[in-house]
């Protein structure tokens, strides 16, 4: 077992994401997490003061990585804006066909979060969420599109509510016509 905090706090954090994603943050306990980790409770109080700090951690490992996923999506894509932001959508269900797959950490996290507002990974998801609408609306002010942020915030609307439709009938179709609306809205903006 590696002595770097670093590296026994990497995984922590990857114990973390395995779990949370997997189980959910509530079934989850602090014991399974050190466990997976190969750690001891101790060890994972001493880089974490709570479940709450772990929790945010996990959110925040995935940020940077998420956001990066949909940028590479989005630039492989061939065609103009609309078939770019669709190219999000049709990768997403690509993803949902998987059998381990879950949906969106950040939204489940916030769901099962919901009666704690001020929780510091409810924190961390918003300002996921807020990079995402950020990006996207760069993409569309570069290609010269009017009103980007409205035009942004409607994507996001159409993705975290297929989204959380698809956890609902586990059927990857939903996140593929919202793609072909979303696509419809950056044509209609042009």
């Amino acid at each position: 077992m590696p002595r770097d905090a670093t590296q026994t706090r990497k995984r922590i954090v990857d114990a973390a994401i395995s779990l949370f994603y997997s189980e959910g943050i509530r079934r989850v306990s602090v014991d399974a997490v050190a466990e997976k980790a190969g750690v001891t409770k101790r060890t994972l109080y001493y880089h974490f003061r709570s479940k709450d700090d772990l929790i945010a951690a996990y959110l925040d490992a995935r940020d940077q990585p998420g956001l990066a996923l949909m940028a590479r999506w989005f630039d492989e894509a061939g065609g103009d804006m609309p078939d770019k932001i669709e190219a999000i959508f049709t990768n997403i269900a690509k993803s949902a066909r998987h059998p381990k797959w879950k949906g969106c950490g950040f939204l489940r996290t916030a769901a099962e979060l919901a009666s704690t507002p001020g929780h510091p990974a409810v924190k961390v998801g918003a300002a996921h969420k807020r990079k995402f609408e950020d990006w996207i609306c760069e993409q569309l002010g570069d290609d010269g599109l009017a009103n980007a942020p409205l035009l942004a915030r409607q994507i996001v609307l159409l993705l975290d509510g297929a989204f959380s439709i698809m956890l609902i009938h586990r059927d990857p179709s939903y996140i593929e016509d919202a793609g072909r609306a979303a696509s419809a809205l950056v044509s209609s903006a042009r």
